[in-house]
């Protein structure tokens, strides 16, 4: 029987949506093992003046249990 577990976790990047999701898996893999999948439950940014200074995303990320 396999087990799946769901974890919320928030990551930024100064040049885009894609990165910021990129960044997240890459470093939510380094803790989490059997990473099966993601998806991307809210986005925003942050603007300072007239100009996007930060994407962020929350990611839930599916991983299974040893």
């Amino acid at each position: 029987m396999t087990v799946a577990k769901i974890t919320e976790i928030s990551s930024t990047s100064p040049v885009s949506f894609e990165d910021a999701i990129k960044k997240g898996v890459a470093r939510a893999s380094q803790t989490l093992h059997g990473l099966k999948g993601a998806w991307v439950s809210e986005q925003k940014v942050k603007i300072e003046g007239d100009k996007i200074v930060e994407y962020q995303v929350i990611l839930r990320l599916t991983f299974v249990l040893d």
